[in-house]
């Protein structure tokens, strides 16, 4: 019997989005091996011939497979009304699903099915262009190179000569990224993420004092204009942090609150229960966590609001930064953001908004907010297999299918992928200072759907573990470099610049695999990109299960080509070795395991 329970489909998010003005995918989840076939039924609700309803059909095609359940695809063109319903059929049995139930037969009646009563263009989720072939890297200022001393706080330490803390300082600055451009940019990064840069008292600069203020130890608006300006002259884009949940205890408005109490006109800025706004080890406002030091704006306050989105507007004005991270976008209001977009977008169109959150984050990426966030459920499941070897390739991919499935393609290439940031410890402690581990990390993020980001140093070989240990110096030596690993992960840059619109397809498969060898492509009409990865001590010999005498074929990690003179075609991989394999494929072609 077909496991009704288990079906499930809505007319919206993930399940049923536009990709384009005139290209419509569709959605359907059902029970692991429970189904053989869905049937969609569609078609415009006013179109009639002799009285009923004129409709159409499409197979639809199995698109994933997780522990649970079976994913559906189809796309749908040129429609600007639609009614649909499903025909699923299963263990000799056949019925309909439609917005009004389960049906033995199928309806005539227009009115039984889910509907879409017209498709705006204005409602595709629309990030900006040049995102999903971004190579990111992300920046924690103090510690990734001092370029001028001068500007160095009081007791900073010799680069580098002792462990990181919640409050040493190093001297890291503007300057020194200046002076770094040309490393970056040969490693191939076209995206800079940097850490908050505004002036504050801690060295990670999360507890803000002045918003409109570059962080003197940094340098100044001037100086970040040049590094604006230097990063544009070579193709980098620059993405500024934005604290706005929080402030820091110094913050002007909070010490008028401190000091003034009920009387002070910045009372209502904040989330605040009852004066004194401390008694004995009792806080009685909000705050970031339980830090005294970062009490929580009130973004529902007409003047907070004003406030901040100036803030937003003026470094886009000033500086020309090209996207806003936005620190605990999940605990501001909806509403803020909704206008924090209309006020950055209405400036530079094509600004990008990342939202940090570390969980599903589906309401915040409908076209109204964000154009990404970080993707943290992508470290989590890589770490477990790639790292903690707490799962099989098989439950990494069924893992990998769900997190896929949870956004529309049009989100899912341009999620922000990471495999380490600062709140993280770093992927080399992660891996237990296993490099052939972080080499297969690094290769599965730069072939994987999205826009990848490294954290400044980790494609050194960077070590250390939770913060602080994270946010290590960046080592400026090249004799303390790990240069093979360097020039390991710039040929993955290359290979994803060369291959991105293809990793970015639409069309993204796993292959059935060992428990430990991990394929996977990605296709167009035309191309495919095959990914095989074997995170064992041994020997492994994965089967290509296409058709491919006489097709060329790129190894794409080590420049070779040939062709190919047999259908019964191997990649034999090493331990914990990787290949990257791209052919033609002019036919279509969809394998799922």
């Amino acid at each position: 019997m077909i496991d009704l329970a288990s079906i499930y489909h809505r007319s919206d998010g993930n399940y049923c989005y536009l990709q384009n003005g005139d290209t419509l995918h569709i959605r359907i989840r059902t029970k692991r091996a429970n189904v053989n076939e869905i049937e969609i039924i569609y078609g415009d609700q006013y179109e009639m011939s002799d009285y009923h309803w004129v409709s159409h059909r499409m197979m639809m095609k199995k698109s994933g497979t997780d522990s649970l359940f079976d994913y559906w695809h189809c796309t749908i063109l040129n429609k600007k009304r639609i009614r649909y319903g499903f025909i699923i059929r299963g263990n000799e049995q056949q019925i309909t699903y439609t917005e009004k139930g389960f049906f033995p037969f199928i309806p005539e009646d227009a009115g039984y099915y889910f509907c879409l009563p017209y498709l705006h263009e204005k409602d595709v989720f629309s990030p900006p262009s040049w995102v999903s072939s971004t190579i990111w890297y992300q920046i924690f200022p103090e510690r990734f190179r001092n370029g001028d001393s001068s500007l160095n706080p009081i007791d900073t330490a010799p680069w580098g000569q002792e462990e990181p803390g919640l409050w040493n300082f190093f001297g890291g600055d503007f300057r020194g990224i200046i002076d770094s451009l040309d490393y970056l940019s040969d490693l191939g990064i076209t995206g800079i993420y940097l850490t908050p840069i505004f002036h504050a008292k801690s060295n990670h600069k999360y507890d803000t004092i002045n918003y409109l203020e570059v962080d003197p130890q940094f340098g100044d608006t001037e100086l970040l204009k040049t590094l604006v300006r230097e990063c544009h002259n070579l193709g980098i884009r620059v993405m500024l942090d934005a604290v706005f949940n929080h402030c820091g205890y110094h913050f002007p408005p909070f010490q008028d609150v401190l000091k003034n109490e009920e009387n002070s006109r910045y009372k209502d800025w904040f989330h605040i229960h009852k004066f004194p706004l401390k008694e004995a080890n009792t806080i009685n406002y909000e705050t970031f966590g339980f830090f005294e030091a970062m009490p929580k704006f009130n973004t529902a306050n007409q003047e907070v609001k004003e406030y901040l989105l100036h803030v937003a507007k003026y470094w886009i004005t000033e500086c020309d930064i090209d996207g806003w991270r936005l620190d605990v976008a999940n605990e501001i209001d909806h509403e803020f953001w909704r206008s924090f977009r209309t006020a950055v977008k209405d400036l530079k169109p094509d600004l990008f908004i990342l939202g940090e959150i570390w969980h599903d984050s589906l309401p915040w990426l409908r076209g109204e907010q964000f154009d990404s966030v970080m993707n943290y459920p992508l470290l989590t499941k890589a770490l477990q297999f790639f790292a903690y070897d707490m799962i099989s390739a098989k439950q990494f991919m069924e893992d990998m299918t769900t997190t896929l499935h949870a956004y529309p393609s049009t989100v899912n290439n341009v999620l922000f992928n990471i495999i380490g940031s600062h709140d993280t410890p770093r992927i080399l402690h992660e891996c237990s200072y296993r490099k052939e581990r972080v080499k297969l990390l690094f290769t599965f993020l730069f072939t994987y759907p999205g826009t990848p980001c490294i954290y400044y140093g980790d494609e050194i070989g960077l070590g250390g573990g939770a913060d602080p240990g994270c946010r290590k110096c960046m080592l400026w030596n090249s004799g303390e470099h790990d240069e093979k690993l360097k020039e390991f992960v710039k040929q993955l840059i290359q290979v994803r610049k060369q291959s991105s619109f293809l990793i970015n397809s639409n069309n993204f498969y796993f292959l059935t695999n060992t428990d430990s060898c991990l394929a996977y492509y990605s296709k167009n009409e035309a191309e495919i990109i095959l990914t095989v990865i074997n995170k064992s001590e041994t020997e492994v010999q994965f089967l290509l299960p296409f058709p491919l005498r006489g097709k060329k074929i790129s190894l794409l990690l080590t420049d070779e080509e040939y062709a190919a003179e047999s259908d019964d075609l191997a990649v034999i991989l090493g331990p914990y070795e990787s290949s990257i394999l791209r052919f033609n494929m002019n036919y279509e072609y969809i394998h799922v395991s």
